[in-house]
Protein backbone atom coordinates (compact mmCIF):
# COMPACT_ATOMS: atom_id res chain seq x y z
CA UNK A 1 0.00 0.00 0.00
CA UNK A 2 1.27 3.33 -0.68
CA UNK A 3 0.37 6.85 -0.14
CA UNK A 4 -0.39 10.03 -2.56
CA UNK A 5 -0.45 13.32 -1.88
CA UNK A 6 -3.80 15.43 -3.33
CA UNK A 7 -1.31 17.75 -4.69
CA UNK A 8 -0.14 15.33 -6.80
CA UNK A 9 3.86 16.56 -6.43
CA UNK A 10 5.26 14.00 -4.04
CA UNK A 11 6.43 10.56 -4.74
CA UNK A 12 4.37 7.85 -3.44
CA UNK A 13 5.76 6.18 0.04
CA UNK A 14 4.71 3.91 2.49
CA UNK A 15 2.58 4.18 5.70
CA UNK A 16 6.23 4.44 8.09
CA UNK A 17 7.39 6.94 5.59
CA UNK A 18 4.31 9.47 6.03
CA UNK A 19 2.96 8.31 9.15
CA UNK A 20 5.57 11.38 11.77
CA UNK A 21 5.06 14.19 8.56
CA UNK A 22 2.07 15.14 8.75
CA UNK A 23 1.97 17.44 5.30
CA UNK A 24 3.27 16.11 1.75
CA UNK A 25 5.86 18.04 0.71
CA UNK A 26 4.06 19.95 -1.68
CA UNK A 27 1.91 21.03 0.62
CA UNK A 28 -0.79 18.21 0.14
CA UNK A 29 -2.57 15.62 2.12
CA UNK A 30 -1.70 11.94 1.96
CA UNK A 31 -4.34 9.39 1.16
CA UNK A 32 -4.01 5.29 -0.11
CA UNK A 33 -3.89 5.05 -3.85
CA UNK A 34 -6.47 2.76 -3.86
CA UNK A 35 -9.15 2.39 -0.81
CA UNK A 36 -9.17 -1.34 0.16
CA UNK A 37 -13.00 -2.79 -0.42
CA UNK A 38 -15.15 -5.24 1.75
CA UNK A 39 -18.01 -6.91 0.37
CA UNK A 40 -20.93 -8.15 2.38
CA UNK A 41 -19.86 -11.31 3.21
CA UNK A 42 -16.92 -9.10 4.65
CA UNK A 43 -19.17 -7.43 6.94
CA UNK A 44 -20.92 -10.55 8.36
CA UNK A 45 -17.77 -12.05 9.01
CA UNK A 46 -16.74 -8.68 11.30
CA UNK A 47 -19.96 -9.00 13.22
CA UNK A 48 -18.21 -11.22 15.98
CA UNK A 49 -15.10 -9.48 16.62
CA UNK A 50 -14.25 -7.56 18.97
CA UNK A 51 -13.09 -4.35 18.67
CA UNK A 52 -9.00 -4.64 18.90
CA UNK A 53 -10.19 -7.74 16.22
CA UNK A 54 -11.87 -4.93 13.96
CA UNK A 55 -9.39 -2.40 14.22
CA UNK A 56 -6.73 -4.76 12.80
CA UNK A 57 -8.55 -6.54 10.41
CA UNK A 58 -9.31 -2.86 8.87
CA UNK A 59 -6.01 -0.96 9.82
CA UNK A 60 -3.92 -4.19 8.24
CA UNK A 61 -5.01 -3.62 4.71
CA UNK A 62 -3.54 -0.20 5.10
CA UNK A 63 -0.16 -0.84 6.71
CA UNK A 64 1.43 -3.37 5.06
CA UNK A 65 5.07 -2.19 6.03
CA UNK A 66 4.91 -2.94 9.81
CA UNK A 67 4.79 -6.91 10.81
CA UNK A 68 1.63 -7.95 11.59
CA UNK A 69 2.54 -9.47 14.57
CA UNK A 70 3.59 -6.21 15.66
CA UNK A 71 0.99 -4.08 14.37
CA UNK A 72 -1.63 -6.65 16.14
CA UNK A 73 0.59 -6.12 19.62
CA UNK A 74 0.09 -2.23 19.15
CA UNK A 75 -3.62 -2.31 18.24
CA UNK A 76 -4.23 -4.91 21.36
CA UNK A 77 -1.87 -2.59 24.08
CA UNK A 78 -4.07 0.58 22.37
CA UNK A 79 -7.63 -0.22 22.74
CA UNK A 80 -7.98 -1.79 26.22
CA UNK A 81 -10.66 -1.33 28.97
CA UNK A 82 -8.68 0.08 31.77
CA UNK A 83 -7.51 3.07 28.90
CA UNK A 84 -11.02 3.23 27.41
CA UNK A 85 -12.30 2.96 31.01
CA UNK A 86 -15.17 6.05 31.21
CA UNK A 87 -18.02 3.92 30.03
CA UNK A 88 -21.86 4.38 30.96
CA UNK A 89 -22.79 2.12 33.62
CA UNK A 90 -25.07 0.50 31.63
CA UNK A 91 -22.58 -0.24 28.55
CA UNK A 92 -19.17 -2.50 28.91
CA UNK A 93 -15.32 -0.55 28.54
CA UNK A 94 -14.21 -3.03 26.50
CA UNK A 95 -16.49 -2.31 23.87
CA UNK A 96 -14.43 0.68 23.44
CA UNK A 97 -16.55 2.30 21.43
CA UNK A 98 -20.31 0.84 22.27
CA UNK A 99 -23.77 1.74 21.29
CA UNK A 100 -26.60 3.55 23.06
CA UNK A 101 -29.85 3.25 22.07
CA UNK A 102 -31.51 6.42 22.44
CA UNK A 103 -34.89 5.42 20.86
CA UNK A 104 -36.04 3.19 17.94
CA UNK A 105 -33.24 4.10 14.86
CA UNK A 106 -31.71 6.56 16.78
CA UNK A 107 -28.42 5.58 18.44
CA UNK A 108 -25.04 7.48 19.89
CA UNK A 109 -22.30 5.74 18.93
CA UNK A 110 -20.23 6.60 22.29
CA UNK A 111 -16.60 8.18 21.54
CA UNK A 112 -15.59 9.73 24.65
CA UNK A 113 -14.47 7.14 26.93
CA UNK A 114 -10.73 7.22 26.81
CA UNK A 115 -8.39 9.49 29.05
CA UNK A 116 -9.68 13.02 27.90
CA UNK A 117 -13.27 12.04 27.82
CA UNK A 118 -13.19 13.11 23.72
CA UNK A 119 -13.75 11.13 20.11
CA UNK A 120 -10.05 12.19 19.66
CA UNK A 121 -8.42 9.72 22.31
CA UNK A 122 -9.52 6.81 19.61
CA UNK A 123 -7.17 7.75 17.33
CA UNK A 124 -4.35 9.65 19.25
CA UNK A 125 -3.89 6.85 21.78
CA UNK A 126 -3.01 4.40 18.82
CA UNK A 127 -1.03 7.21 16.94
CA UNK A 128 0.74 7.74 20.15
CA UNK A 129 1.93 3.81 19.89
CA UNK A 130 2.45 4.22 16.42
CA UNK A 131 4.61 6.88 16.75
CA UNK A 132 6.70 5.42 19.44
CA UNK A 133 7.24 2.80 17.50
CA UNK A 134 8.65 3.69 14.42
CA UNK A 135 10.70 6.04 16.25
CA UNK A 136 12.07 3.29 18.46
CA UNK A 137 12.63 1.14 14.99
CA UNK A 138 14.75 4.06 13.36
CA UNK A 139 16.31 5.35 16.51
CA UNK A 140 14.96 8.49 15.90
CA UNK A 141 13.59 11.55 17.39
CA UNK A 142 10.60 13.89 16.84
CA UNK A 143 9.12 17.13 17.81
CA UNK A 144 5.35 17.35 17.18
CA UNK A 145 3.74 20.63 16.17
CA UNK A 146 -0.32 20.77 16.41
CA UNK A 147 -3.28 22.73 16.48
CA UNK A 148 -6.17 22.36 18.94
CA UNK A 149 -9.85 23.86 19.11
CA UNK A 150 -10.05 22.15 22.21
CA UNK A 151 -9.79 18.48 22.23
CA UNK A 152 -6.86 17.27 19.83
CA UNK A 153 -4.84 19.11 22.25
CA UNK A 154 -5.08 17.51 24.97
CA UNK A 155 -5.24 13.98 23.51
CA UNK A 156 -2.30 14.34 21.62
CA UNK A 157 -1.27 15.44 25.34
CA UNK A 158 -1.91 12.62 26.93
CA UNK A 159 -1.37 9.94 24.33
CA UNK A 160 2.16 11.24 24.27
CA UNK A 161 3.29 12.51 27.56
CA UNK A 162 6.39 11.09 28.52
CA UNK A 163 7.25 9.30 25.54
CA UNK A 164 10.93 8.88 24.79
CA UNK A 165 11.99 10.56 21.61
CA UNK A 166 8.85 12.88 21.41
CA UNK A 167 8.14 16.42 22.65
CA UNK A 168 4.63 17.90 22.01
CA UNK A 169 4.21 21.82 21.09
CA UNK A 170 0.97 21.99 20.76
CA UNK A 171 -1.48 25.68 19.79
CA UNK A 172 -4.70 27.10 20.78
CA UNK A 173 -6.50 30.00 20.53
CA UNK A 174 -6.02 31.56 23.93
CA UNK A 175 -9.27 32.19 26.09
CA UNK A 176 -11.22 29.98 23.35
CA UNK A 177 -11.50 27.01 24.83
CA UNK A 178 -13.67 25.67 27.76
CA UNK A 179 -12.49 25.90 31.27
CA UNK A 180 -12.12 22.12 31.38
CA UNK A 181 -10.40 22.02 27.87
CA UNK A 182 -7.79 24.66 28.76
CA UNK A 183 -7.36 23.14 32.16
CA UNK A 184 -6.75 19.09 30.97
CA UNK A 185 -4.34 20.59 28.67
CA UNK A 186 -2.24 23.25 30.57
CA UNK A 187 -1.97 21.00 34.04
CA UNK A 188 0.38 18.41 32.20
CA UNK A 189 3.60 19.14 33.73
CA UNK A 190 5.46 16.67 31.69
CA UNK A 191 8.47 18.03 30.90
CA UNK A 192 8.17 17.42 26.54
CA UNK A 193 4.86 18.84 26.77
CA UNK A 194 4.77 22.58 25.52
CA UNK A 195 1.33 24.92 25.69
CA UNK A 196 1.47 27.89 22.95
CA UNK A 197 -1.73 29.99 23.64
CA UNK A 198 -2.11 32.20 20.40
CA UNK A 199 -3.84 35.05 20.66
CA UNK A 200 -6.46 34.58 17.86
CA UNK A 201 -9.01 31.56 16.45
CA UNK A 202 -8.28 28.05 15.68
CA UNK A 203 -7.74 28.73 12.13
CA UNK A 204 -4.79 31.30 13.11
CA UNK A 205 -3.37 28.13 15.04
CA UNK A 206 -3.91 26.01 12.44
CA UNK A 207 -2.14 28.58 9.57
CA UNK A 208 0.88 28.59 12.18
CA UNK A 209 1.03 24.47 12.14
CA UNK A 210 1.06 24.70 7.61
CA UNK A 211 3.57 27.80 7.16
CA UNK A 212 6.23 25.66 9.58
CA UNK A 213 5.23 22.72 7.94
CA UNK A 214 6.01 23.52 4.30
CA UNK A 215 9.44 25.28 5.30
CA UNK A 216 11.04 22.07 4.38
CA UNK A 217 14.48 23.27 6.07
CA UNK A 218 12.99 24.27 9.29
CA UNK A 219 10.77 20.74 9.25
CA UNK A 220 13.76 18.70 8.45
CA UNK A 221 16.62 20.55 11.02
CA UNK A 222 14.18 20.28 13.93
CA UNK A 223 12.15 16.90 13.01
CA UNK A 224 8.80 18.54 12.86
CA UNK A 225 5.46 16.05 13.11
CA UNK A 226 2.12 16.43 12.89
CA UNK A 227 -1.15 15.38 15.10
CA UNK A 228 -3.87 16.84 13.87
CA UNK A 229 -5.92 14.91 11.26
CA UNK A 230 -3.69 16.38 8.78
CA UNK A 231 -1.91 13.20 9.96
CA UNK A 232 -3.23 10.11 7.80
CA UNK A 233 -2.92 7.89 10.95
CA UNK A 234 -5.85 9.71 12.88
CA UNK A 235 -7.96 9.53 9.74
CA UNK A 236 -7.26 5.81 9.32
CA UNK A 237 -7.73 4.96 13.24
CA UNK A 238 -11.25 6.80 13.19
CA UNK A 239 -12.66 4.55 10.18
CA UNK A 240 -12.74 1.55 12.56
CA UNK A 241 -15.56 3.01 14.73
CA UNK A 242 -17.61 3.55 11.49
CA UNK A 243 -17.59 -0.34 11.25
CA UNK A 244 -18.39 -0.83 14.75
CA UNK A 245 -21.11 1.58 14.73
CA UNK A 246 -22.63 0.18 11.91
CA UNK A 247 -21.55 -3.85 13.08
CA UNK A 248 -24.39 -2.83 15.87
CA UNK A 249 -27.27 -1.78 14.59
CA UNK A 250 -27.23 -2.48 11.39
CA UNK A 251 -29.16 -5.91 10.09
CA UNK A 252 -29.21 -8.26 6.80
CA UNK A 253 -26.42 -5.55 5.45
CA UNK A 254 -29.13 -2.73 5.37
CA UNK A 255 -27.58 0.69 5.00
CA UNK A 256 -27.00 3.03 8.04
CA UNK A 257 -26.93 6.39 8.39
CA UNK A 258 -24.20 8.45 10.50
CA UNK A 259 -24.52 12.19 11.98
CA UNK A 260 -21.26 13.60 12.60
CA UNK A 261 -20.40 16.72 14.74
CA UNK A 262 -17.71 18.37 12.72
CA UNK A 263 -15.00 21.37 12.70
CA UNK A 264 -11.52 20.29 10.70
CA UNK A 265 -14.04 17.40 8.57
CA UNK A 266 -11.06 14.55 9.47
CA UNK A 267 -13.89 12.81 11.91
CA UNK A 268 -16.59 12.66 8.52
CA UNK A 269 -13.43 12.51 6.43
CA UNK A 270 -12.97 8.68 8.11
CA UNK A 271 -16.86 8.13 7.59
CA UNK A 272 -16.54 9.22 3.73
CA UNK A 273 -13.40 6.75 3.24
CA UNK A 274 -15.68 3.93 4.91
CA UNK A 275 -18.25 4.65 2.51
CA UNK A 276 -16.04 4.05 -0.52
CA UNK A 277 -14.50 1.08 1.35
CA UNK A 278 -18.32 -0.62 0.96
CA UNK A 279 -19.79 0.23 4.61
CA UNK A 280 -23.15 0.80 2.93
CA UNK A 281 -23.93 4.35 4.58
CA UNK A 282 -27.07 5.86 3.01
CA UNK A 283 -26.18 9.24 4.47
CA UNK A 284 -23.19 11.15 6.03
CA UNK A 285 -24.80 14.29 7.82
CA UNK A 286 -22.09 17.44 8.38
CA UNK A 287 -23.32 18.60 11.45
CA UNK A 288 -21.55 22.40 11.93
CA UNK A 289 -22.54 25.59 14.24
CA UNK A 290 -22.83 29.31 13.89
CA UNK A 291 -19.52 28.48 11.94
CA UNK A 292 -21.14 26.91 8.86
CA UNK A 293 -18.85 27.50 6.04
CA UNK A 294 -19.11 23.78 5.65
CA UNK A 295 -23.54 23.57 5.49
CA UNK A 296 -23.28 26.45 2.89
CA UNK A 297 -20.94 24.15 0.21
CA UNK A 298 -23.08 21.63 1.21
CA UNK A 299 -26.31 23.42 0.46
CA UNK A 300 -24.52 25.81 -2.58
CA UNK A 301 -21.86 24.21 -4.24
CA UNK A 302 -19.95 27.51 -2.85
CA UNK A 303 -16.74 26.99 -0.58
CA UNK A 304 -16.14 30.10 1.14
CA UNK A 305 -13.50 29.84 4.10
CA UNK A 306 -14.09 33.38 6.33
CA UNK A 307 -10.81 34.49 8.08
CA UNK A 308 -10.21 35.13 12.00
CA UNK A 309 -12.30 38.21 12.37
CA UNK A 310 -15.31 36.45 11.25
CA UNK A 311 -15.06 33.28 12.66
CA UNK A 312 -17.42 33.01 15.69
CA UNK A 313 -16.38 31.84 19.33
CA UNK A 314 -19.35 29.69 19.99
CA UNK A 315 -20.04 27.03 23.09
CA UNK A 316 -19.37 24.36 20.75
CA UNK A 317 -15.81 25.57 20.81
CA UNK A 318 -14.35 22.35 19.30
CA UNK A 319 -16.23 22.98 16.20
CA UNK A 320 -15.08 26.96 15.91
CA UNK A 321 -12.84 26.60 12.67
CA UNK A 322 -14.17 28.46 9.24
CA UNK A 323 -10.67 26.26 7.14
CA UNK A 324 -11.62 22.88 7.38
CA UNK A 325 -8.23 20.93 6.42
CA UNK A 326 -9.35 17.87 5.29
CA UNK A 327 -12.40 18.57 3.37
CA UNK A 328 -9.09 18.72 0.42
CA UNK A 329 -9.32 14.93 1.10
CA UNK A 330 -12.97 14.55 0.01
CA UNK A 331 -12.53 17.28 -2.60
CA UNK A 332 -9.71 15.34 -4.37
CA UNK A 333 -12.10 12.32 -4.43
CA UNK A 334 -14.85 14.04 -5.20
CA UNK A 335 -13.10 15.43 -8.48
CA UNK A 336 -11.89 12.06 -9.78
CA UNK A 337 -8.43 12.42 -7.98
CA UNK A 338 -7.77 15.38 -10.36
CA UNK A 339 -4.33 16.76 -8.63
CA UNK A 340 -3.77 19.37 -11.61
CA UNK A 341 -7.70 20.80 -10.62
CA UNK A 342 -7.22 20.21 -7.12
CA UNK A 343 -3.91 22.97 -7.14
CA UNK A 344 -6.17 25.29 -9.38
CA UNK A 345 -9.12 25.03 -6.61
CA UNK A 346 -6.62 25.21 -3.34
CA UNK A 347 -4.45 28.08 -4.79
CA UNK A 348 -7.36 30.18 -4.48
CA UNK A 349 -8.21 29.05 -1.03
CA UNK A 350 -4.80 29.54 0.22
CA UNK A 351 -5.32 33.25 -1.07
CA UNK A 352 -7.93 34.18 0.62
CA UNK A 353 -10.66 33.09 -1.71
CA UNK A 354 -13.00 30.54 -2.48
CA UNK A 355 -13.99 28.22 -5.69
CA UNK A 356 -17.37 27.41 -6.97
CA UNK A 357 -18.27 23.47 -7.76
CA UNK A 358 -21.28 23.94 -9.78
CA UNK A 359 -19.44 24.47 -12.66
CA UNK A 360 -18.52 22.02 -14.82
CA UNK A 361 -21.31 19.38 -12.86
CA UNK A 362 -19.04 18.41 -10.24
CA UNK A 363 -21.43 19.63 -7.35
CA UNK A 364 -23.96 17.36 -9.08
CA UNK A 365 -22.18 14.48 -7.38
CA UNK A 366 -22.60 15.32 -4.19
CA UNK A 367 -25.55 13.01 -3.47
CA UNK A 368 -23.83 10.40 -4.77
CA UNK A 369 -20.98 10.41 -2.04
CA UNK A 370 -24.11 10.24 0.54
CA UNK A 371 -23.44 14.05 1.96
CA UNK A 372 -25.79 16.49 3.32
CA UNK A 373 -25.77 19.29 6.10
CA UNK A 374 -26.98 21.31 8.73
CA UNK A 375 -26.00 24.21 11.34
CA UNK A 376 -27.04 25.51 14.77
CA UNK A 377 -26.88 27.82 17.23
CA UNK A 378 -26.53 28.05 20.73
CA UNK A 379 -30.10 28.48 21.71
CA UNK A 380 -30.43 25.13 19.38
CA UNK A 381 -28.25 23.37 21.11
CA UNK A 382 -28.85 24.25 24.73
CA UNK A 383 -32.64 22.91 23.30
CA UNK A 384 -31.01 19.49 22.25
CA UNK A 385 -29.55 19.23 25.70
CA UNK A 386 -32.49 19.46 27.73
CA UNK A 387 -34.76 17.54 25.41
CA UNK A 388 -32.93 14.29 24.81
CA UNK A 389 -32.29 14.67 28.72
CA UNK A 390 -35.79 15.26 29.57
CA UNK A 391 -37.04 12.65 27.30
CA UNK A 392 -34.56 10.04 27.26
CA UNK A 393 -32.55 10.92 30.69
CA UNK A 394 -29.18 10.93 28.82
CA UNK A 395 -26.93 14.06 29.25
CA UNK A 396 -24.81 15.23 25.81
CA UNK A 397 -22.65 17.65 25.32
CA UNK A 398 -22.84 20.86 23.55
CA UNK A 399 -21.67 19.39 20.12
CA UNK A 400 -23.24 16.47 19.97
CA UNK A 401 -26.66 18.37 20.45
CA UNK A 402 -25.17 20.19 17.37
CA UNK A 403 -25.10 16.50 15.72
CA UNK A 404 -29.12 15.87 17.26
CA UNK A 405 -30.17 18.51 15.84
CA UNK A 406 -28.70 17.73 12.27
CA UNK A 407 -30.24 14.50 12.89
CA UNK A 408 -33.56 15.00 13.46
CA UNK A 409 -33.81 17.16 10.21
CA UNK A 410 -32.57 14.61 8.54
CA UNK A 411 -33.89 11.58 10.20
CA UNK A 412 -35.68 8.90 7.72
CA UNK A 413 -37.83 6.48 9.71
CA UNK A 414 -36.91 3.42 7.96
CA UNK A 415 -32.85 3.95 8.27
CA UNK A 416 -31.03 3.85 11.45
CA UNK A 417 -29.54 6.80 12.25
CA UNK A 418 -26.22 6.84 14.10
CA UNK A 419 -25.31 10.36 16.27
CA UNK A 420 -21.28 10.25 16.76
CA UNK A 421 -20.57 11.63 20.56
CA UNK A 422 -18.10 14.04 20.55
CA UNK A 423 -17.44 14.63 24.44
CA UNK A 424 -18.79 13.85 27.68
CA UNK A 425 -20.56 16.78 28.46
CA UNK A 426 -18.82 17.68 31.74
CA UNK A 427 -16.05 19.29 29.23
CA UNK A 428 -18.69 21.87 28.68
CA UNK A 429 -20.34 22.21 32.12
CA UNK A 430 -21.53 25.58 31.69
CA UNK A 431 -23.69 24.73 29.08
CA UNK A 432 -25.35 21.68 29.98
CA UNK A 433 -26.21 23.89 33.71
CA UNK A 434 -27.82 26.61 31.51
CA UNK A 435 -29.80 23.40 29.85
CA UNK A 436 -30.89 21.16 32.43
CA UNK A 437 -29.92 22.46 35.98
CA UNK A 438 -27.44 20.21 36.95
CA UNK A 439 -23.82 19.34 36.12
CA UNK A 440 -23.47 16.36 34.43
CA UNK A 441 -21.20 13.70 36.53
CA UNK A 442 -17.64 14.09 35.98
CA UNK A 443 -14.79 11.28 36.73
CA UNK A 444 -13.56 10.73 39.74
CA UNK A 445 -10.15 11.61 39.17
CA UNK A 446 -11.14 14.97 37.09
CA UNK A 447 -13.57 16.27 40.00
CA UNK A 448 -10.62 19.46 40.82
CA UNK A 449 -8.98 19.58 37.22
CA UNK A 450 -9.54 23.19 36.92
CA UNK A 451 -7.76 23.89 40.42
CA UNK A 452 -4.12 22.43 39.29
CA UNK A 453 -1.29 24.62 38.55
CA UNK A 454 -1.20 25.51 34.29
CA UNK A 455 1.89 26.06 32.69
CA UNK A 456 1.48 27.26 29.36
CA UNK A 457 3.12 30.28 26.98
CA UNK A 458 0.63 33.38 25.33
CA UNK A 459 2.08 34.60 21.84
CA UNK A 460 1.13 36.77 19.08
CA UNK A 461 -0.54 35.40 16.14
CA UNK A 462 3.27 35.27 14.55
CA UNK A 463 5.14 32.42 12.80
CA UNK A 464 8.23 33.15 13.38
CA UNK A 465 7.54 33.61 17.94
CA UNK A 466 6.55 30.34 17.25
CA UNK A 467 9.65 29.23 15.60
CA UNK A 468 11.90 30.97 17.85
CA UNK A 469 9.82 29.07 20.52
CA UNK A 470 10.83 25.47 19.31
CA UNK A 471 14.86 26.40 18.50
CA UNK A 472 14.98 27.29 21.68
CA UNK A 473 13.52 23.92 23.47
CA UNK A 474 14.24 21.12 21.80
Amino acid sequence: MKYISTRGQSKPLSFSEILLGGLAPDGGLYLPEIYPKFSAQDLNSMQSMSYPGLAFHIISRFIDDIPKDDLKAIINKTYTKEVYAFSRPQQKAEDITPILKVKDNLYILSLSNGPTLAFKDIAMQLLGNLFEYVLKKENAEINILGATSGDTGSAAEYAMRGKKGINVFMLSPYQKMSRFQAAQMFSIQDHNIFNLSIKGVFDDCQDIVKAVSNDLNFKRDFKIGAVNSINWGRILAQIVYYFKGYLAVAKNNEEVSFTVPTGNFGNICAGHIARMMGLPIKRLVVATNENNVLDEFFKTGMYKPRDSQNTFHTSSPSMDISKASNFERFIFDLIGRDSKKLNALWKSIDQGGNFDLNQEGVFEKIQAFGFTSSSSTHKERIHYIKEIFNQYKIIIDTHTADGFKAAYEHTDENVPMIVLETALPTKFEDSVVEAIGQKPERPESLKHLEDLPQKFEIFDNQVDQVKTFIRQNV
